[in-house]
């Protein structure tokens, strides 16, 4: 076994589940889930059927991660925050087949408590704001908070606060990395 699981953890049969990641406590692994290298898997979380998580991973304690959510690489997930996975879920209505996609790009973080209406895309490397409601898709590089969620700002890749300058420029307090803001969409200035 290249990855590590806490005894109490149960990881169900045609399970992937890369080299280096570790799965704590009480967390349960369901059939048919993709789980990169290197990701972190905290305590009491539920991966349900046929996820797919990329590489580095990191998914905070009391998380349920539903069928119909892809997360790319180097995406955190923080406590207790939520995925759905059907519009209209009703207790006497069987709705497996509804189930709609969800996908979280490369790098984007999702604070504590945040809950995401399932159908919508999180681009890469936004910030989602602890408590927030995510109810459309969101931009690349964003940073949204409340409910329902609004985007107030943009976001470096290692998480800073942009501050453009009239010519559209920003850099990251950071790591001095460029960053340009035209029509509406962000694009980091590749060297």
């Amino acid at each position: 076994m290249s990855y590590f699981a806490h005894e109490t953890a149960i990881i169900d049969a045609d399970c992937t589940i890369g080299e280096g990641t570790k799965i704590w406590h009480f967390s349960h692994i369901m059939s048919h889930c993709v789980i990169g290298e290197a990701c972190n898997i905290g305590q009491n979380v539920v991966i349900s059927p046929e996820v797919i998580l990329g590489r580095n991973v990191k998914i905070q304690n009391n998380v349920s991660v539903y069928t119909g959510v892809v997360c790319e690489d180097d995406v955190f997930l923080g406590p207790s925050m939520v995925f759905t996975n059907v519009i209209n879920p009703r207790s006497h209505v069987n709705r497996k087949n509804e189930y709609a996609q969800t996908i979280v790009r490369k790098g984007a973080s999702i604070g504590a408590n945040a809950t995401v209406v399932c159908g919508n895309e999180i681009g890469e490397y936004a910030l989602i704001g602890a408590g927030a409601v995510i109810t459309k898709a969101v931009k690349a590089f964003a940073l949204v908070v409340g409910n329902p969620a609004k985007q107030i700002g943009w976001v470096s890749v290692n998480g800073h606060k942009l501050d453009f300058d009239i010519s559209g420029k920003a850099s990251c307090p950071e790591t001095g990395e460029l960053y340009f803001l035209n029509n509406g969409e962000v694009n980091k200035v590749l060297v």
